[in-house]
């Protein structure tokens, strides 16, 4: 009798939903966290964008982001100073077996974001000057 193989590439273990799950859990929790409980000032001007758990659900790597004006490097510190407690309240909140390690790292999405918006605008600029001397090219040019 044969028997099937299993270890063909795309019929090996499907990848599972959990960390995803866990995620999610991870990023609503230190939402509200760093809305209602952060005691820290530097704090207030961070906003959570993503979070990412391994698969073994040991490590969550946590984006942030700051509103304009505030310093990445200052709000970063503060995250990794506050870790413990937002680690203990994630355990407590989320019932974990293991509770997940947070890795906090900047997001720098934003920025390149504005940068871009920049960029667009500049060249938007740019073309309607140059409509703008051609049409007067045009006008001149047609009397």
């Amino acid at each position: 009798m044969d028997t099937f193989n299993f270890t063909l590439p795309g019929l090996g273990r499907p990848k599972s939903s959990r960390p995803e799950r866990v995620a999610e859990a991870v990023f609503q929790e230190l939402s509200v966290l760093l809305r209602q409980k952060a005691r820290d000032a530097r704090l207030r001007e961070v906003s959570i964008s993503k979070v990412i758990v391994t698969p073994d659900l040991k490590q969550a790597k946590v984006w942030f982001a700051v509103t304009a004006g505030s310093s990445a490097d200052q709000a970063l510190k503060a995250l990794r100073r506050a870790s413990g407690f937002f680690r203990s309240h994630v355990a407590r909140t989320l019932n974990l077996r293991y509770t997940p390690e947070l890795l906090f790292f900047y997001d720098r999405q934003s920025e390149e974001l504005e940068r871009l918006e920049q960029l667009f605008s500049l060249i938007n600029k740019e073309r309607v000057g140059e409509d703008r001397d051609s049409e007067q090219k045009d006008s001149t040019t047609g009397d």
